[in-house]
């Protein structure tokens, strides 16, 4: 799986964040490379920024976020149909942003390494309700060839258990423009207990994927 490097502008725009948003708690699940935490911290918000690769060192990691950056940049270049250019203007931009969040990334953890923590889902340390939001980007649905729906519903329960709000982005996976199968499992959550709402964003790169999940525990 990819090791991405989005930064609070792109968090801004995906998830819908309000600068009342960014005054709380938030949980970023998977956090990967992301600048977020470093950022959205500036602005008051307190980040917890989880992710399996977290086992490994700050440089490593700095060289898979690198190394996913290329793979990027040439598979937009190869497949310029899939992506829409409004949020970045070219190549270049996305290049630029992602290798600054990534550097944000790098320095952040190296100076707060109690900000990011590692853990897994659907199984995650912390109390109930611990956060205020849980903001799951590019995992979820995007990797439904990999990760099967009952992991997704497993997944979806523990982030509504540590916090009070969920939202995922996108909703459909890699190289798709839509999920066919979103609402029966829409109804899955419902079953499970699970409040959930589809909201467009205003953001959209992966041609198509313009909405985000909004879910909570009912």
């Amino acid at each position: 799986m990819l090791v991405s490097s989005r930064s609070l502008g792109e968090y801004r725009r995906m998830f819908g964040l309000t600068d009342a948003d960014l005054s709380g708690t938030i949980l970023d699940c998977p956090g990967g490379c992301a600048g977020f935490a470093a950022e959205a911290t500036e602005f008051g918000a307190r980040v917890v920024a989880v992710d399996p690769e977290y086992a490994t060192d700050t440089a490593t990691m700095r060289e898979q976020g690198l190394r996913t950056l290329q793979r990027g940049m040439a598979y937009h270049l190869e497949h310029p149909d899939e992506y829409v250019w409004t949020y970045f203007t070219d190549v270049e931009q996305y290049q630029a942003e992602r290798t600054q969040a990534l550097e944000r990334f790098a320095a952040d953890r190296a100076a707060h390494p109690e900000r990011y923590v590692t853990a897994l889902l659907p199984d995650l340390p912390f109390q109930d309700r611990e956060f205020d939001l849980a903001l799951t980007s590019h995992l979820l649905f995007s990797y439904l060839d990999r990760l099967d729906e009952d992991f997704h519903l497993a997944a979806i329960v523990e982030l509504t258990r540590v916090a009070r709000q969920a939202r995922i982005f996108p909703l459909a996976p890699m190289g798709s423009q839509s999920y066919d199968g979103l609402p029966k499992f829409l109804e899955r959550l419902a079953a499970a207990g699970i409040d959930a709402e589809v909201k467009a964003v205003d953001y959209e790169f992966q041609r198509g994927c313009n909405e985000m999940l909004v879910v909570s525990q009912g």
